[in-house]
């Protein structure tokens, strides 16, 4: 593995407290080149070629800093203490039972999304550039935050490689017993025109389970079976041959909006692949945790004005999320989520881009 340079680092704008948001600018000898910034430790941009070496951005986000301080589709972020989302916004751990903002309601039914009404992706992380093409954004958590126990120190580094990867890796400590899951949660659109509808590009989920929600898109504790089903994407499939399937889960979420169970495993195992078969452009999705939720961007409605003044309209970007199951500090039998002191949590995800 090879490292190029340093990142750039450039002062992006000013909260409206004063604090200066600084922006990073990572890029390697392939035409690769990464925009991350320490406001919500987020993802800004991703430019890559395509099969003949034309190059463009392939994520959802803003041109500026106001339009990020909007940002209520959670475009880019690293999201936490716990993302996705937590039934009623309630969890008891060791006997002591907390109450969490509930800032989402799918199908009218309250619960606790992303970490709250102030996530992580909602507050100023402290970064610094490691002179190896490596960016690392440190925030300190405290105790009651949003409701959650504990005093947590977390940390999210970006790296880019000559291999034409890109690495998020998030670790956290507590001095307390808490729940974790931190996320990250770019929009992708592999054609580099997020005009262009997702539904042509080909996925490919290395999972033969996936959990099916009830009508607040909450798991229902039954992990079923893929076959036979438009939730098999075991092999690459066209995503809109199968987005308006007369299928009862895909009817509740307004498409996919669901977790899928990888297969068991020690270190980064392959998660995923996407492809647009037009572009050539491919990511290869390789993780350490166990579970994947693909969103097809079916609640975007173009009244979200993104880049260069893009409308973002339904599927026009998809989201691939590696994480612990969704509500499992409320669901025994799913891998639990549960920090204590004296563990370390560690979540990595690896973005591979190639073509063909």
């Amino acid at each position: 593995m090879s490292i190029t340079q340093h990142p750039m680092e450039e002062i992006f704008g000013t909260l409206p407290d004063g604090r200066s948001v600084k922006i990073y600018t990572l890029t390697n000898r392939n035409g690769i080149t990464v925009r991350v910034m320490n406001y919500g430790a987020i993802l800004v941009s991703v430019h890559t070629p395509d099969a003949a070496g034309n190059i463009a951005d392939i994520t959802h986000g803003y041109d500026t800093l106001e339009g990020w301080l909007g940002n209520t589709n959670y475009f880019g972020a690293t999201v936490g203490r716990f993302g996705n989302r937590i039934r009623n916004g309630q969890f008891e751990l060791d006997g002591i039972s907390y109450n969490l903002a509930t800032n989402n309601e799918p199908g009218g039914i309250p619960c606790h999304l992303h970490g709250g009404s102030t996530g992580f992706d909602k507050v100023l992380w402290t970064g610094k550039t490691t002179g190896n093409n490596r960016v690392e954004f440190t925030y300190r958590s405290p105790d009651g935050e949003e409701g959650y126990p504990g005093n947590l120190e977390a940390k999210v580094a970006y790296t880019l490689t000559d291999d034409n990867e890109l690495r998020w890796e998030a670790t956290g400590i507590t001095d307390a017993p808490t729940i974790i899951n931190m996320v990250h949660h770019p929009f992708w659109n592999l054609s580099g025109n997020p005009t262009q509808s997702i539904k042509d590009h080909e996925l490919t989920i290395h999972a033969l389970h996936y959990l099916p929600t009830d009508e607040g898109l909450i798991p229902t504790g039954e992990i079923a079976e893929v076959k036979g089903t438009p939730m098999d994407f075991t092999k690459p499939t066209v995503i809109g041959n199968r987005m308006d399937a007369d299928f009862e889960p895909l009817k509740i979420a307004n498409g996919y909006d669901h977790c899928w169970v990888l297969a068991n495993g020690d270190g980064l195992r392959h998660a995923a692949r996407l492809r647009d078969p037009f572009s050539g452009r491919i990511m290869d999705l390789h993780t350490n945790q166990p579970a994947i939720q693909f969103y097809g961007g079916n609640f975007l409605d173009g009244s979200v004005i993104g880049k260069n003044g893009t409308p973002y309209t339904k599927h026009s970007a998809l989201c691939l999320e590696t994480e612990g199951f969704p509500d499992a500090p409320n669901q025994p039998s799913f891998p639990s989520t549960v920090l204590r002191p004296g563990k370390i949590y560690q979540h990595i995800m690896s973005y591979r881009f190639s073509q063909g």
